[in-house]
């Protein structure tokens, strides 16, 4: 089933304490977004990218994607304020794609195997999305007290890729849009609808890079794959 698919890449990554988009942090000696954009690029089932970005950073992916050799479609376009406003002005730009996702540019470590379930999802159900199960205890908390112990065996922690078929998305997105709602991610927009999202379990590599922290993490999986491949 083949897709197209919206990368958000226009975050300032405050919590990385970089000074500057986290995306361009280097791992294994590429920037990160280069091992995310490498995932994408290698899959024959997907048509084009949309990357979102910063008109700052206009001249670093340009430069970053002439070094790529590909037939696939690649768009740029500006994000906007949030990340909901930066996927959408990436949907206008979508022209002749059944099926798309979102993905998390600090997101490297998304396998094919989930992807192409992820699309086959969408292209039955409506919406899908990549998750995998909560092993935490979770505990409901206020003023730094604990109020309650939530029942975890229904829980799930969301990941990217998030798929939908387009015309289900961009009138997701339109009346969130004409109604003043930000969401939490494109699901959230969906269910607003009263459509029922699947879940496609995906795996606990699929870390979304957000603090220092979780770069030594990031290296650890990349040495494990390395050694098993």
């Amino acid at each position: 089933m083949e897709y197209q698919v919206i990368i958000p890449a226009a975050g300032q990554g405050k919590r990385m304490g970089a000074g500057k988009n986290k995306l361009f942090l280097h791992l294994n000696g590429k920037p990160i977004i280069s091992h995310t954009l490498k995932v994408f690029l290698d899959d024959e089932k997907c048509s084009g990218i949309i990357l979102a970005i910063q008109p700052d950073d206009e001249d670093f992916f340009k430069k970053l994607l002439n070094t790529y050799s590909t037939t696939k479609k690649i768009h740029l376009v500006f994000g906007g304020a949030e990340r909901q406003y930066s996927v959408f002005n990436g949907l206008k730009v979508i022209k002749d794609s059944n099926i798309i996702l979102v993905h998390d540019g600090a997101r490297p470590f998304i396998r094919h195997e989930v992807i192409h379930q992820l699309a086959k999802a969408a292209h039955e159900k409506g919406a899908a999305i990549a998750a995998v199960p909560v092993k935490d205890t979770i505990k409901k908390v206020q003023d730094f007290q604990v109020v309650e112990t939530i029942e975890r065996t229904s829980l799930w922690q969301v990941q990217t890729p998030q798929a939908f078929r387009f015309s289900l998305l961009w009138e997701a997105h339109h009346q969130a849009l004409q109604e003043n709602f930000l969401g939490t991610d494109e699901a959230s927009l969906v269910e607003r609808l009263q459509y029922p999202v699947q879940i496609v379990t995906a795996d606990y590599d699929n870390i979304k890079l957000t603090t220092p922290e979780d770069l030594y993490i990031a290296e650890a999986i990349l040495k494990h794959r390395s050694l098993n491949k």
